[in-house]
């Protein structure tokens, strides 16, 4: 017996990456989620305080635009607005 392990060696299943699933059976495909701003066509405001917080987390961070479902465009945006609420005191800058 040898204390070293072969080369090459490992599972028969390869994660693969995108798939989302485990590392064995069918993949699973994600659903991709819309852009909440381009489908209902609605302006970000950094007034609109109860649209900005259900993109902030509970410990007051800015959640990715991968986790909400925003787009590139929209994101840059929201986390401005975001920005701007809690210089003004309409969000706080985290929960305690």
């Amino acid at each position: 017996m040898t204390p070293f392990k072969k080369p090459g060696g490992g599972s028969k299943f390869k994660k693969r990456p995108g798939f989302g699933g485990g590392m064995r059976g069918k993949p699973k495909m994600m659903k991709r989620k819309k852009c909440r701003f381009c489908v209902d066509k609605v302006e970000i405001n950094y007034k609109n305080i109860n649209t900005l917080r259900y993109f902030v987390s509970d410990r007051g961070k800015i959640l990715t635009g991968r986790i909400t479902g925003t787009c590139t465009k929209h994101q840059r945006m929201l986390t401005q607005a975001i920005k701007r609420a809690r210089m003004l005191a309409y969000l706080p800058f985290s929960s305690m």
